[in-house]
């Protein structure tokens, strides 16, 4: 047992190493990295063709994603927003032991940022009035209502009646034409970065995912971020692609808080010391 936790710590510390020294040394703003030459398992899938048309108003399934879609640059900032956007120490600035990354502590990625980094899988699966979407990072699952209810109001309010943000939001979806799933989310808690740059959102922010079937094979999904407490205007955060995996199988992949402190007292911690004790 001794002996595979030590693998365990050995492999979170190569993964959290390789993306720090990643991020800061060659890794340019919102661009995603590629450790992988290409041969990931959206570029394998890709070899499949299209597998035919889309069948009509249906996602239903396991999909491949790349681990950082490509994003785009963030219009400029707010007031409000340069000064949360400055709190935030990312990986791309700051060593390990001094970066406040929610990551960091195995804290939730949040909603978008779950969209934009570690997506690798998704998942989606319909019910009554719902869909479920599943994602392979952190086994993380979002109820998409589809019963024709509104987004709620006042999120975070201070009225009794306000709900609560919370870490992924609220979201209601649908069916846009035969192809397009449209979801649009609310409510997202604050704490959480919009992406692993630290670009921060506000609580009043708004997002719309836009799942676009292009084929049987093929999804297409564009995400747009409005939050004018924040940007001085909406935009496409990012468009990526997401192929049909036939064996519909997703991978465990979690953030193991008591594995990740290990590695920030033997590893992290230590690496970011200017002491040098």
């Amino acid at each position: 047992m001794r002996n595979v936790c030590k693998g365990c710590l050995v492999g979170l510390a190569g993964m959290l190493l390789f993306s720090s020294v990643a991020s800061s040394q060659t890794r340019e703003p919102n661009k995603p990295i590629r450790a992988d030459e290409g041969k990931t398992v959206v570029d394998q899938l890709s070899k499949n063709g299209s597998g035919g048309p889309a069948p009509r108003q249906d996602i239903t399934g396991s999909w491949a994603g790349p681990a950082s879609p490509k994003e785009n640059p963030v219009p400029p900032m707010t007031v409000w927003g340069e000064e949360q956007f400055r709190a935030h120490k990312s990986h791309s600035h700051y060593s390990e032991a001094e970066s406040n990354d929610p990551m960091k502590y195995c804290d939730p990625l949040g909603f978008p940022r779950d969209m934009l980094y570690q997506t690798r899988g998704i998942a989606f699966a319909p019910m009554p009035g719902r869909m479920i979407q599943l994602s392979q990072f952190n086994r993380v699952w979002r109820e998409i209502w589809t019963d024709g209810r509104q987004l709620p109001k006042n999120v975070g309010g201070r009225s009794p009646d306000a709900p609560d943000p919370r870490w992924y939001g609220y979201s209601v979806g649908r069916w846009e034409g035969d192809y397009t799933f449209v979801v649009d989310t609310i409510g997202s808690d604050e704490r959480s970065w919009l992406d692993t740059a630290g670009h921060p959102h506000s609580i009043d922010m708004r997002v719309q995912e836009r799942y676009t079937r292009l084929d049987h094979n093929t999804l297409e999904v564009t995400i747009t971020v409005d939050d004018s407490k924040a940007y001085t205007k909406p935009f496409a955060i990012t468009t990526s692609h997401f192929k049909w995996i036939p064996n519909q199988e997703l991978r465990e992949e979690i953030c193991v808080p008591s594995l990740m402190q290990e590695y920030l007292n033997v590893i992290g911690d230590p690496a970011g010391d200017s002491t040098g004790k």
